[in-house]
C-alpha cells in the first residue's frame, strides 16, 4: 500500500471491538444452550410472526421512513407525543444519533465501567472522550462518582438500568438525587433495555423524569422482553428537541418494514410476551437462590442475566477463562471478561439446571 493511501480518522485506532455473544459449539451427545447474548428464550408469538410476514411481502418498498404506525403505538403505550419519539436499528444505534447530534471533539461522556460494551465504542466514533467511572465493589452504579466526574466539558452521562452485564438496578429515589446534581445542560441518557425485568422496590420512572426535565432521555428496545433481537428495533423518548435531532442523524429507512410491523404487533400482545418476562423472572430468581446456597454471592439480578465476579485465583490464572470453559464443556455458552466475570443469560429452564451445575462444580473443585 503506498504511504499517500486513504487515512480513516485518528480516533478509529483507539475503538475497542465489540465481542459479540457467540454461539455453542455443537458436542456430540450434548445438548447446547446459548446463554451468552442475552436473547429471551422463546420463539416469536404466532401473531407477530403472522405481522412480520406479512410485512415480509412488500419488501420490495421502502420502510416507513417516519416509523408512523409504531410511533403511534408507542405514544399511546407510553402516554407520550409521537414527536418525543425517534427509533433506531436498535437501541445501540439510537445512542449512535444521540452522541452524534451532540457530540464535538474533545466533549466528554460519563458512564460506569463495567457497563454496556457498546458504550465507549459509540463515544469514541463520534469523537468525544470516555469517562469511565468505576462500579461500587457490589457492581452497582457509583452515582456519586458519576456526578463528581461532570465537569465543564461534559455532555452526556449515561446510566444502564440494569446495568449490563452486572445486573443492579438505579431505584427512583437515587435517581431523583443523581439528577439533581447534574446541569441542565448535560444530557442524562438513561438506558433501559432490561426495564421490563425489573422486580425492586422503588422501581424507577424514567419516563417520569423525561417529561419532567429538558435534559432526560431514556433509551429502550424490543430485542430482550420482546423477543425481537434479530429485527434491530429500539427507540428513545426525549424532549422533542432533542428527538428531532436524533432522527436528523439517522440513517434513512433504517428500521425495516417487518421490524416496525412486528414491533407494532408485539405491543398489541403485551400481556401474553410479559408472561414469557415473568417466566423468565421466575427463573432468574430461582437460578440466584441455588446459587446462594451454592456459596455465590452474585450481585443483584435485575435484568434476564446473572453475573459471576470471577477474580483471578491465588496462581493469578484467570478463572474467568477456566469457568467459561467448564461451561462450554457442559453444552452452554456464557458470555466472558477476561478477567473480570461471566454474564450468563436466563435461558429456558433445562439451560439453567445445566448452568447451576456447572457452577456447583465449579465452585467445589
Amino acid at each position: 500500500m503506498t504511504s499517500d493511501a486513504p487515512s480513516p480518522r485518528a480516533a478509529l485506532a483507539g475503538i475497542p471491538a465489540y465481542v459479540p455473544g457467540k454461539p455453542p459449539v455443537a458436542r456430540p451427545g450434548v445438548t447446547t444452550y446459548k446463554l451468552s447474548s442475552n436473547e429471551n428464550p422463546y420463539p416469536p408469538l404466532d401473531g407477530v410472526m403472522e405481522a412480520a410476514t406479512k410485512a415480509a411481502s412488500v419488501m420490495n418498498r421502502y420502510p416507513d421512513m417516519g416509523c408512523a404506525a409504531l410511533y403511534a403505538a408507542l405514544a399511546d403505550k407510553l402516554g407520550v407525543p409521537a414527536d418525543n419519539l425517534a427509533a433506531g436499528t436498535g437501541s445501540v444505534a439510537v445512542l449512535y444519533h444521540l452522541l452524534q447530534a451532540y457530540c464535538d471533539p474533545g466533549d466528554e461522556v460519563v458512564y460506569a465501567w463495567r457497563s454496556f460494551e457498546a458504550y465507549p465504542i459509540a463515544v469514541t466514533v463520534s469523537g468525544a472522550v470516555n469517562v469511565a467511572v468505576p462500579l461500587t465493589t457490589d457492581a452497582r452504579h457509583d452515582l456519586d462518582a458519576m456526578a463528581a466526574a461532570v465537569n465543564d466539558r461534559t455532555k452526556a452521562v449515561i446510566v444502564c438500568t440494569p446495568n449490563n452485564p452486572t445486573g443492579p438496578s438505579v431505584t427512583h429515589t437515587e435517581m431523583a438525587a443523581f439528577l439533581e446534581r447534574i446541569p441542565s445542560r448535560v444530557l442524562v441518557v438513561i438506558d433501559e433495555a432490561y426495564q421490563e425485568f425489573v422486580r425492586q422496590d422503588d422501581r424507577i420512572d424514567a419516563l417520569a423524569f423525561c417529561r419532567a426535565r429538558s435534559n432526560v432521555v431514556v433509551m429502550r428496545t424490543f430485542a430482550k422482553a420482546y423477543g425481537l433481537a434479530g429485527l434491530r428495533v429500539g427507540y428513545a423518548v426525549a424532549p422533542e428537541p432533542i428527538a428531532a435531532s436524533i432522527r436528523a442523524c439517522a440513517l434513512p429507512f433504517g428500521v425495516s418494514t417487518v421490524a416496525q410491523a412486528a414491533a407494532v404487533a408485539s405491543l398489541e400482545r403485551e400481556a401474553e410476551l410479559f408472561e414469557r418476562v415473568d417466566a423468565i423472572v421466575a427463573e432468574r430468581v430461582r437460578m440466584v437462590a441455588a446459587l446462594k446456597r451454592q456459596g455465590w454471592d452474585p450481585p443483584d439480578a435485575q435484568g434476564n442475566f446473572v453475573w459471576f465476579e470471577l477474580s483471578a485465583d491465588r496462581a493469578g490464572r484467570d478463572r474467568t477463562a477456566d469457568f467459561a470453559a467448564a461451561a462450554d464443556l457442559a453444552g452452554l455458552m456464557v458470555r466472558p471478561f477476561a478477567g473480570e466475570g461471566c454474564r450468563v443469560t436466563v435461558g429456558e429452564p433445562a439451560a439453567n439446571d445445566v448452568l447451576l451445575e456447572v457452577a456447583a462444580r465449579f465452585r467445589t473443585g
